[in-house]
């Protein structure tokens, strides 16, 4: 076991991917000699030369574009966009050529992309930098949705989605690259794509959470129990698409009472999947309504004043306050 933050995390799983198949290849904005924005990719190219870990120019286009020409040649493309709002450059090539190969060739052709992205808030960042824009890419199809939340996850989800023969849109939470160092395997190993995590047991109320608001939860549900004695059980989705919803119908069974937290707009997000799913396969087990904490309806807003748009534990604790006194 090694120490790692998530960014080591990130750059141990492509390292492990570029050793095992000659065919992973590496590009995006300033990836290569640089190591990204935020030195991800730092150090890979001198360990495996410009050939297989290159720059392109500031053209997400491209970036698209490249990577959807190598899938179906045989290569497995991690393509980076620099920063979450920058996908609308390439969202033809995502969310239309890339998710809909497989389909339009009658399998003949699959499209073995990763496409990472730095997303989210709490950074101070500029404008597009951290938008949440995980919603867009869950409601296409043919298109995975991955967003761990710690490094041992970003690792083994990495490694996992490497090897699958779907695209997956992989989004790292600039808020938790540097967060906190845990026990991470070195060399290989995978976490299942599809697979949520119970990061914590509980019986009066379900949490279900991504990214960085595993943690948000996870504080709200210490002083919970803290303050109150209510034992929250918090889900980690970690995959959005496909979305675990047994794991998901199984707590809520056990503590009749559920809310999600989802650090994007509150409209037609995530957390309104999940409710809706809930709602279809475990309504009368419900003692209250499923209840959402999110950001307002908004564009995402200057720095000076983000603190006050993302959930905070207080939010989610009177959250949990409504639907334990329901």
């Amino acid at each position: 076991m090694a120490q790692m933050n998530m960014k080591e995390a990130i750059r141990d799983a492509i390292r492990v991917e570029m050793k095992r198949d000659p065919n992973v290849i590496v590009f995006g904005e300033d990836v290569g000699n640089v190591g990204g924005v935020f030195r991800a990719t730092e150090g890979l190219q001198k360990e495996f030369g410009e050939e297989r870990i290159f720059d392109t120019p500031l053209a997400e286009s491209a970036i698209g574009g490249l990577a959807v020409g190598l899938g179906i040649q045989g290569f497995r493309p991690v393509a980076e966009i620099q920063f979450v709002g920058f996908i609308f450059e390439a969202m033809d090539q995502m969310f239309v050529q890339a998710a809909r190969m497989r389909y339009r060739s009658g399998g003949r052709y699959n499209a073995p992309i990763v496409f990472r992205t730095p997303f989210g808030g709490g950074v101070k960042a500029a404008e597009l930098h951290t938008d949440s824009l995980e919603g867009l890419a869950v409601q296409t199809p043919g298109i995975k949705v991955v967003v761990p939340s710690n490094p041992y996850d970003a690792k083994g989800l990495l490694i996992a989605a490497i090897r699958d023969n779907d695209p997956v849109f992989f989004m790292e939470h600039l808020n938790l690259y540097h967060a906190f160092r845990a026990e991470v395997p070195e060399g290989d190993y995978t976490v299942e794509i599809g697979k949520a995590n119970v990061v914590r047991e509980g019986s009066d109320v379900t949490i279900i959470a991504y990214g960085m608001m595993v943690h948000t939860a996870t504080k709200a549900a210490e002083e919970l129990e803290k303050t109150k004695g209510i034992k929250a059980e918090i889900i980690d989705l970690r995959t959005l698409n496909p979305l675990d919803i047994d794991t998901i119908v199984a707590s809520v069974k056990k503590t009749n009472r559920a809310i999600v937290v989802q650090e994007a707009q509150k409209t037609s997000g995530v957390a309104a999947e999940v409710i809706a799913q809930i709602n279809e396969k475990a309504i009368l087990h419900l003692e209250a309504p499923v209840l959402r904490v999110a950001a307002p309806d908004t564009v995402y807003p200057f720095a000076q004043i983000e603190d006050t748009w993302l959930p905070t534990p207080a939010r989610i604790i009177a959250a949990v306050n409504k639907v334990m006194e329901f």
